[in-house]
């Protein structure tokens, strides 16, 4: 298993998150990515990191098939300005690349902001995440992760 999904896996267990690791391979939509690990799309979770004007980090939590809305980021934030950093900005704040940056085992502790669409999953819910690993998804408890990051839950996606 790469390191960056050992970090994730060390760090769900030590929240007391259930966890799931599933190999994958490089996905072309939505759909086939939330397929190879086995959920549905709108179950698979995008971690997004937002930089604020302070030149601060934050963690944005973003189901399949929404988008931030902006507007709404900025008031659960508390913020006026607000923006997605380069590649490499999100690798130093998170130790993740793009496409592989989930809320568990970043190098860098960080605000997490959830789309309240996650927490109005039935109880019982699994969502995939990124795991800090092209080759890899994780599966976890929606209200499990968002209780062990401590999640602040606002809405701040809007349909695609």
């Amino acid at each position: 298993m790469p390191e960056g999904t050992q970090r994730v896996v060390a760090d769900a267990e030590a929240r007391g998150i259930p966890i799931r690791v599933r190999e994958r391979g490089p996905a072309t939509s939505l759909a086939d990515a939330a397929a190879q690990i086995g959920i549905e799309p709108g179950a698979l979770v995008k971690t997004l990191v937002i930089r604020r004007h302070d030149g601060s980090f934050l963690l944005a939590l973003v189901p399949g098939g929404r988008k931030i809305s902006w507007p709404l980021l900025r008031q659960a934030v508390g913020v006026n300005r607000l923006a997605l950093p380069h590649a490499d900005l999100a690798l130093e704040a998170t130790g993740f690349e793009r496409g592989t940056i989930t809320p568990l085992g970043t190098t860098t502790a960080l605000p997490v902001f959830a789309d309240a669409s996650i927490a109005e999953l039935p109880e019982d819910s699994w969502i995939g995440l990124g795991s800090g690993s092209h080759r890899h998804g994780i599966l976890v408890p929606a209200a499990a992760l968002l209780a062990g990051v401590n999640a602040t839950v606002a809405p701040i996606t809007e349909v695609e």
